[in-house]
């Protein structure tokens, strides 16, 4: 079964549908604004909690947790010593562990178990901006979980590359500053 995700570049705070094949919709995946960590529920279309996405606090690197009816279901962290950049891994709370990887700011990415292809993210299959699938291979899989495994994995890649870009351009103006002074200091 396919979904199809219109991401607003999910900012805290944006709610946005989850359609299925049919162009119904599935599920609502509603940011909650003003939290101190970021926050997000994926609720169906009677507005039912089915999964909430939080930030983990204080945690040695960063992550994410997925929680069903107020019990831990998950947690995804970045693997660290992975030789692919955009490699993720998803711990479920009885011990089964998932691996994400692929382009996963291009949205072209899969979740597999033990090798086996779970579901496939990808915008091939759409032309529209901002537009991604998640298409859950194995009928019997948990359709809600593996999309807000997706929807996590990509806010956590963007919000890396954010905090990379912003390094970056903090680093670009101390050069600039010390250029600056290395020029005013000369005469």
């Amino acid at each position: 079964m396919k979904y199809l995700v219109r991401d607003k570049v999910l900012a805290i705070g944006d709610d946005y549908w989850v359609e299925d094949e049919a162009g119904r919709h599935a599920y609502l995946v509603d940011g909650k604004a003003l939290r101190v960590r970021d926050t997000l529920e994926l609720k169906d279309p009677d507005g039912r909690i089915l999964i909430t996405l939080r930030e983990k606090m204080f945690s040695f690197r960063d992550a994410m947790t997925l929680e069903r009816d107020g019990e831990q279901l998950a947690v995804i962290r970045k693997k660290r010593l992975s030789l692919l950049r955009n490699h993720y891994r998803v711990t479920l709370s009885e011990g089964t562990v998932l691996d994400v990887s692929g382009r996963i700011l291009d949205r072209e990415f899969k979740v597999e178990y033990e090798g086996e292809l779970l579901s496939l993210i990808s915008r091939q299959w759409y032309r529209v901006r901002e537009t991604y699938a998640v298409d859950v291979i194995r009928e019997e899989a948990d359709a809600a979980l593996l999309l807000a495994v997706a929807v996590c994995v990509i806010r956590m890649a963007e919000k890396e590359r954010e905090e990379r870009d912003e390094e970056r351009e903090e680093r670009e103006e101390r050069e600039e500053a010390r250029e600056d002074e290395r020029r005013g200091g000369g005469r």
